[in-house]
């Protein structure tokens, strides 16, 4: 089975307007064209509709940082699938570490959103990965296969067409450490495993699993060259076009 790669950019909490804005044109003329790899940027939501202007006409799609599960309502601060489908978005991550280890988002609300995603049309990044101090005690199999069970509970084998995984250990987001790329094959390997006991082969073997924390140009092919590991979710690196640029490329 031969997965096409996907390359996601998370800005996080950073770039102006100005600086989203050019930053998406300057990715757009480096690769924007490029058809044999997925690729989505994912800006700060105040900068959604600048940024999918600057992508039009491109092969790159849009996708939000976060989304919530409910239509409308007395939300404060929160953000609808309706609201990301206005603006064009295609992707949501669900559940990244930052969500998960600084706001404090539990295994079942970040089901909610992965849930909610599917079922409006957009498709959830559910982001899975273990804390340093769960790794050095032998905890990662028990940890991620816990996020992933209780992140997909209730999605079916034909949801699973459009649910990409992304496995990013917490020790190496930001850190500049990142898992070797045996490392981050055991676990990929091991998730993959657990989508043919949930689901069947086919579906495990359809699902991309991509891998995060600290990816840049140098590490990138070695990474993607392993046999489970489907792609990238970028940080950093993806907030220089040429560094991005060179991530998608070194999967082409």
């Amino acid at each position: 089975m031969t997965r096409k790669l996907f390359i996601a950019g998370n800005w996080k909490m950073n770039t102006s307007l100005a600086d989203a804005t050019a930053l998406a044109g300057a990715i757009v003329e480096k690769i924007g064209s490029v058809e044999t790899v997925d690729m989505t940027v994912c800006p700060p939501f105040p900068y959604l509709t600048s940024v999918k202007e600057a992508l039009a006409d491109s092969k790159i799609a849009l996708g939000a940082q976060d989304v919530f599960y409910e239509d409308s309502g007395a939300y404060t601060g929160e953000v609808s699938t309706a609201m990301l489908k206005d603006v064009g978005c295609t992707y949501a991550i669900c559940g990244h570490s930052e969500r998960r280890h600084v706001i404090g988002e539990t295994d079942e609300l970040i089901n909610r959103k992965v849930l909610k995603c599917i079922s409006d049309g957009i498709m959830p990044i559910l982001c899975v990965g273990e804390l340093l101090t769960q790794r050095q005690a032998d905890e990662t199999i028990e940890v991620v296969s816990r996020q992933i069970r209780l992140g997909l509970e209730g999605v079916s084998s034909a949801d699973m067409a459009g649910v990409t995984i992304a496995y990013e250990p917490v020790w190496a987001i930001g850190t500049g450490i990142t898992a070797t790329p045996d490392q981050a094959q055991d676990v990929h390997a091991m998730i993959r495993s657990l989508l043919g006991e949930i689901y069947d082969a086919a579906t495990a073997n359809n699902t991309q699993i991509q891998y995060g924390g600290s990816v840049k140009p140098d590490n990138a092919a070695e990474l993607m060259n392993c046999p489970d590991i489907d792609g990238a979710l970028v940080g950093g690196a993806s907030l220089k076009a040429d560094d991005f640029a060179k991530i998608v490329q070194a999967g082409k």
